[in-house]
């Protein structure tokens, strides 16, 4: 994958393009390190990179902490994942343009994904800054914006030729204004069995959660395909704590004794690692 490193540059020409003010709707152009539309609205990009475009404070629990994306930069760094992340670089290699990651966390899936289709450049939408401060560095192609994705995005229409949704909040109506026509829609998420032998270490998956996925998008997109991503491998103890710790069980870990019977992991755990990864074509 692309060398981190590039936070501190400017945001690509083609995601500024894309971008509008998220206070009045206006297009925005960029001049040095702020963000302004014509009404004189104006956002200054962060240290590390990423602008946050979010005027409303989120509630607590919502955002990823930092102990919860430390966790998730480490456990992803170890390649545990890798083979998800080869599988959305497959299917989105023919990317060009922009590609909307829709709850990209610390960048890691559309950075693969933008290694493999070098005409493409990448947006990182997500609620939690301290993800988008990794994000804003995951590569030299990408720009990161701090958004709550319930909400109308602060973005033009037909913008995007490939939207990503990686184990995130889907808005089906955004996906559908944002994409160009016939633009692809890419869902990832984790099957029935994903980690199962961790218990109630991790929040079980609905056994309809596919059913219900179709259901949602199906009034703005046809589904044209859907591969499983599936192997047994063993998790460190380490691994097994970051596993946990960088998902929405983090929020309930002083619950049911969980943080104790996570601490208590001495040995390998052999897991089952499942995903399904959806496409979709806007209609």
């Amino acid at each position: 994958m692309t060398p981190a490193g590039h936070g501190n540059d400017p945001l690509p020409p083609l995601v500024v393009d894309a971008l509008r003010c998220s206070v009045c709707g206006a297009p925005i152009g960029a001049a040095d390190r702020t963000l302004r539309c014509g009404n004189r609205h104006s956002f200054d990009l962060a240290r590390q990179g990423y602008v946050n475009l979010l005027h409303a404070r989120i509630p607590a629990g919502t955002a990823d902490t930092a102990p919860m994306v430390a966790a998730r930069a480490d456990f992803l760094a170890s390649g545990a994942y890798e083979p998800l992340a080869d599988e959305l670089a497959r299917v989105c290699a023919e990317a060009d343009g922009l590609v909307i990651d829709a709850g990209a966390g610390t960048g890691y899936y559309l950075a693969h994904v933008l290694d493999a289709a070098p005409g493409a450049f990448g947006l990182a939408l997500d609620v939690s800054a301290v993800a988008l401060r990794r994000a804003a560095k995951a590569h030299p192609r990408l720009g990161a914006a701090v958004w709550n994705l319930w909400e109308p995005w602060p973005l033009g229409d037909e913008v995007a030729s490939v939207m990503l949704n990686v184990f995130a909040p889907r808005n089906g109506p955004e996906f559908h204004r944002v994409l160009r026509p016939g633009g692809l829609l890419t869902v990832a998420a984790p099957a029935p069995d994903h980690l199962h032998e961790l218990g109630d270490l991790v929040l079980a998956v609905d056994e309809r959660k596919e059913e219900r996925l179709d259901g949602t998008l199906g009034e703005y997109f046809a589904r044209t395909g859907r591969t499983e991503v599936r192997r047994t491998t063993e998790l460190t103890p380490q691994q097994v704590r970051q596993a946990v710790e960088m998902g929405p069980t983090a929020h309930h870990l002083d619950r049911g004794g969980r943080r104790e019977r996570l601490a208590a992991v001495s040995e390998p755990q052999p897991v089952t690692v499942s995903f399904t990864v959806s496409t979709y074509r806007r209609l």
